[in-house]
C-alpha cells in the first residue's frame, strides 16, 4: 500500500478494506485516580472519533468508553500500564513470555492529588508516575479553529529519576493529529488493537526491537515487528522481532504482547515514538536504570535469564548444505584434525534423512548406518554431533499420518509455504505446540536422537505458521510471534532433561523471552560484505534484547550471485573468520563448501586465526557465565558502555567482545577502515601500544592476516596457551592469564604470539 504520510492511514489504516467496520477511540483526561490493593486504578475516558475526509473529530453523540488502565510498580525501576476494554485486566498466568525473578516484587503506588492532577509515589515516598489533569490558562484571539480536546497527559519515571511521557498533544490543529497519546481501535465492536505515542526528544537515539538489520540509531525508521523468513539479512523483515527497544533518554519500553507490532520511532510524527499493537490488551513496562546493562537486566528480570552454554560450544562448528553420509563427515574431521584447524562440532543439516529435507527424525539407514556407533566415534575423536530438523510435517513421510490424525498439525483451510524451503519437499503443517500432546510427541521424537548421542539440536524455522489453521491454544493473531517461543522451548526443555548443564539448541527464529534458550544465529545471510555487516547489525540490536548469545553463518550462507554455486572469496572468508572468533559461537555454514582447507590460498592464516579463538575460549566461557546473570551480552553494541557518548549511539560496525576486548572488523577489499575508539586508555592487540581514547584513528590498514583489535587498558584474560585440536584436550589447571598492562608489549611477546603466528606472513 502505498505510503500516505498521514498517521490516521499510515498508522490508524484508515484507508484498508475494514476501515468501513471500525471505530476509533482516543484517550482523555483522567477523571478518577484509586487503590486496589497494590494496583493503582486510573478511570480514563475514551472518545470516539469520526474521519472526515483527512481528518479525526471526536464524535460528541457517542457514548464514552472507560476501559480498565492499572499501573503497577515493579522494584525501584520498573512501571506497568495495563488497558483492556474486558471486565477485567488479564492476569500474567500461562503467559509463557514472563518469567519474573524472585527478587522482583510488586510494590504500592499511592496516589496524591496535586494542583496539577495525581503523583504516584512509591513506599520510599518517591514520585513514580505524575498524571496531569491542569487545564492551562488560554487567551481566546481566534474561534476558526476549536480547542484541542483534553487528552492523556500522564509522564512515567519508571526509575524514580528518568521523565518518559506520553506525547499529549501531537496535532497540527486539533483534528490533523501525528500520533494519540493512548486510544484503540474496535473493529465489528470488539477491541482489534491499541495506538500509544510517547515523546521523543529531536537528538534522541533508539535501538534494539529485536534481530534488527538496520543501523544502529533506529530514530526516524518504522518497523512491523512480524517475525518471517528474513531470506538474508539486509532487509526490513527480520526471523528475531522483540518488541523492546532502548532511548538514548535512560529508559526501555517493552511491549509485552505476541501481537504484530507496528513501531514507529520518531518517524511518522518526528517528536514521538509511537506503535499499533494488534492486541486486545495494551501492557506496556516501562523499564529504568542507570546504565543500559541495568535497563536490559531489568528486562531479562521480567522475561528470564539465557542460560548457560556447555564449554564445548565455544569451539568451531563446521557445517555446510549439507553432508550427506557418515563417510562424509568422517572425511571432514580426518581433515580438519589433520591441518590441524581445531573443532568442536559438525552439524548435518537438511542431508541425514533418507531424502534431503524430508524431516522424519531419523536418520537414513543407507547413509548412516548404524548412528549410534557412529555418534559414539564422532565424540570420541571430540567431535559432537549438531543435528538439522524444522517444525513441520512433510507429505508421504512416516510420522504425516499420525501427526494429522492426533492434530498435533493444526487443521487448515489454506497452504502457506515455507519462505525459504530450498527443496522440492512439499510440507503440509507446522507442529502445534499449542496443543500439550504434540508438545510431548515432539519431544519423544528429540529425546531418542539425544539419547542417541546427537549434541544439539538446530530448531531451524518458526517464523512462518498457517494463517489459516485452527490451532489448539490461540489464534494466528496471538500465536504467530509466539510460535518460536513454544518452539524452542519444548525442544530445549526435552535437551536439558536428556544433557543436563550440556544442553543447548541452536535456533534462527525470536521473540520475547527466547533468550532462555541459547544459541540463536542470523539466518541466511548472504556472502557478500554488505552481508557481513547486516549479520553484525543484527546482532548488536539483538543483544540489547536480552539475547546473551549469538552466531552467525561464516563466510555467510548464499552465494553470490548464484544462490547454490558461487563460493565466497578469499578474503570474505578470512574477514568473516576474524569477525567470528570474538562472536560468542563461531559456526561455519553455506550454500558451497565452508571447510578452511578447501581454501588452500588463506588456509594457514584461517588455522592461526581457529587457534586464537581456541586460546580465548576461557575468557568468552567466563563472560558468557557473566551475560546469565546481568543484562550483558557476549557480542556487544559499544553503548554497553558509553551510553554517554552520543557517537556510540551510531556506530554498528564495531563491538565489544566481553568486557576488554574492542573488535572493528574489516569488511571491505581494501583492508582500510576507520576505528573510533571511545573514552579511555586502549591497548593495541597487536603492537601493545597504549591509545588515549575519545577519538577517530582514521584509514587503519591491516594486511589480511590482522584486523583492529584492542584491549581495555588494565584488562586480565584466561587463556589457554597451548594448541589444541578440541576443547576436550583442554587441562583447566593450565589457564593462564594475560595482563594488559605496562608488562604487555604486544602479541608477538606475549604467550599467544608464541604458539600463534598472526601477522608473520
Amino acid at each position: 500500500m502505498k505510503q500516505r504520510n498521514r498517521f490516521v492511514f499510515d498508522m490508524l489504516d484508515q484507508d484498508s478494506p475494514e476501515a468501513g467496520r471500525e471505530s476509533i477511540y482516543r484517550a482523555g483526561t483522567p477523571k478518577r485516580v484509586y487503590q486496589e490493593a497494590l494496583d493503582t486504578v486510573l478511570e480514563v475516558p475514551f472518545t470516539k472519533q469520526e474521519l472526515k475526509g483527512l481528518f479525526l473529530h471526536p464524535d460528541i453523540q457517542a457514548p464514552e468508553m472507560m476501559p480498565n488502565m492499572i499501573i503497577r510498580s515493579y522494584g525501584d525501576a520498573i512501571i506497568r500500564l495495563t488497558m483492556a476494554c474486558s471486565p477485567d485486566v488479564p492476569d500474567d498466568a500461562g503467559n509463557p513470555m514472563l518469567l519474573w525473578d524472585a527478587s522482583l516484587q510488586q510494590g504500592a503506588l499511592l496516589p496524591v492529588r496535586t494542583k496539577d492532577g495525581w503523583e504516584l509515589k512509591d513506599e520510599r515516598g518517591i514520585c513514580r508516575v505524575c498524571i496531569n489533569t491542569k487545564q492551562e490558562n488560554r487567551e481566546i484571539l481566534s474561534t476558526l479553529q476549536p480547542e484541542p480536546p483534553r487528552t492523556f497527559d500522564v509522564t512515567i519515571l519508571a526509575d524514580g529519576k528518568t521523565p518518559v511521557p506520553f506525547m499529549a498533544y501531537d496535532d497540527f490543529f486539533p483534528s490533523q493529529s501525528e500520533s494519540f497519546s493512548l486510544g484503540f481501535v474496535q473493529r465489528d465492536d470488539l477491541v482489534n488493537r491499541w495506538v500509544y505515542s510517547l515523546h521523543a526528544q529531536a537528538d534522541e537515539k533508539f535501538a534494539g526491537t529485536g534481530e534488527r538489520f538496520a543501523s544502529m540509531n533506529l530514530a526516524g525508521k518504522t518497523f512491523v515487528l512480524e517475525n518471517t523468513d528474513g531470506l538474508g539479512v539486509n532487509s526490513r523483515r527480520a526471523y528475531k522481532n522483540v518488541p523492546f527497544y532502548l532511548s538514548s533518554k535512560g529508559y526501555g519500553l517493552l511491549i509485552m504482547s505476541s501481537g504484530h507490532v507496528r513501531l514507529s520511532l520518531a518517524d511518522i510524527s518526528t517528536r514521538a515514538a509511537q506503535a499499533v499493537v494488534e492486541d486486545e490488551v495494551l501492557d506496556l513496562f516501562f523499564i529504568g536504570g542507570n546504565t543500559v546493562e541495568q535497563i536490559v537486566r531489568n528486562y531479562r528480570r521480567i522475561t528470564g535469564f539465557p542460560s548457560d552454554v556447555p564449554l564445548w560450544s565455544y569451539g568451531t562448528w563446521m557445517s555446510r548444505m549439507s553432508y550427506f553420509s557418515a563417510d562424509e563427515t568422517r572425511m571432514v574431521v580426518k581433515n580438519m584434525r589433520e591441518g590441524g584447524y581445531p573443532c568442536d562440532v559438525i552439524h548435518i543439516d537438511t542431508g541425514w534423512f533418507e531424502k534431503d529435507w524430508k524431516c522424519e527424525w531419523e536418520f537414513s539407514k543407507t547413509r548412516f548406518p548404524n548412528p549410534e556407533a557412529y555418534l559414539k566415534e564422532m565424540e570420541e575423536q571430540g567431535m559432537r554431533i549438531s543435528l538439522w530438523q524444522l517444525p513441520c510435517i512433510a507429505k508421504d513421510t512416516k510420522h504425516y499420518a499420525l501427526a494429522q490424525a492426533h492434530r498435533f498439525v493444526a487443521p487448515k483451510s489454506e497452504h502457506v509455504a515455507l519462505g525459504s524451503n530450498f527443496s522440492e519437499v512439499e510440507f503440509d503443517g507446522n507442529i502445534d505446540f499449542t496443543n500439550p500432546e504434540a508438545v510431548r510427541w515432539y519431544q519423544g521424537l528429540l529425546e531418542h536422537l539425544l539419547k542417541l548421542g546427537a549434541a544439539v539440536i538446530k530448531t531451524d524455522f518458526g517464523e512462518v505458521i498457517e494463517e489459516h489453521a485452527d490451532y489448539h491454544g490461540m489464534p494466528y493473531r496471538t500465536l504467530h510471534n509466539l510460535y518460536s517461543l513454544l518452539y524452542q522451548k519444548a525442544a530445549y526443555e526435552v535437551s536439558r532433561q536428556v544433557k543436563g548443564a550440556e544442553a543447548m539448541i541452536w535456533a534462527r527464529a525470536g521473540w520475547i523471552g527466547c533468550q532462555r534458550y541459547p544459541v540463536h544465529w542470523s539466518g541466511d545471510c548472504a556472502c557478500s560484505w554488505d552481508g557481513m555487516a547486516g549479520s553484525l547489525r543484527g546482532g548488536l540490536h539483538l543483544g540489547l534484547c536480552g539475547f546473551a548469545f549469538w552466531s552467525h553463518d561464516v563466510p555467510g550462507f548464499q552465494g553470490v550471485p548464484s544462490f547454490m554455486n558461487s563460493r565466497p572469496d578469499n578474503d570474505l572468508y578470512i574477514r568473516w573468520t576474524q569477525m567470528g572468533v570474538f562472536t560468542s559461537h563461531l559456526r561455519y555454514h553455506g550454500t558451497t563448501a565452508r571447510e578452511p582447507y578447501e581454501y588452500p590460498e588463506v588456509a594457514d592464516l584461517a588455522r592461526q586465526w581457529l587457534r586464537l579463538r581456541y586460546a580465548l575460549i576461557p575468557y568468552l566461557a567466563r563472560e558468557g557465565r557473566k551475560a546469565t546473570q546481568t543484562g550483558y551480552p557476549v557480542l556487544r553494541a559499544l553503548i554497553f558502555h558509553h551510553q554517554d557518548d552520543p557517537i556510540c549511539w551510531s556506530i554498528d560496525d564495531q563491538f565489544y567482545c566481553g568486557d576488554a576486548f574492542l573488535v572493528a572488523p574489516v569488511m571491505n577489499s581494501s583492508g582500510l577502515r576507520h576505528v573510533y575508539l571511545p573514552a579511555g586508555e586502549w591497548v593495541d592487540f597487536w603492537s601493545g601500544d597504549v591509545i588515549q581514547g575519545g577519538i577517530w584513528l582514521k584509514h587503519v590498514a591491516h594486511s589480511l592476516a590482522l584486523m583492529p583489535v584492542f584491549v581495555k587498558k588494565g584488562s586480565i584474560i584466561p587463556i589457554y596457551p597451548e594448541i589444541v585440536q578440541h576443547t576436550g584436550q583442554m587441562e583447566m589447571q593450565k589457564i593462564r592469564e594475560l595482563h594488559f598492562d605496562a608488562t604487555y608489549s604486544g602479541f608477538r611477546t606475549s604467550i599467544l604470539g608464541s604458539i600463534i603466528h598472526l601477522g608473520d606472513s
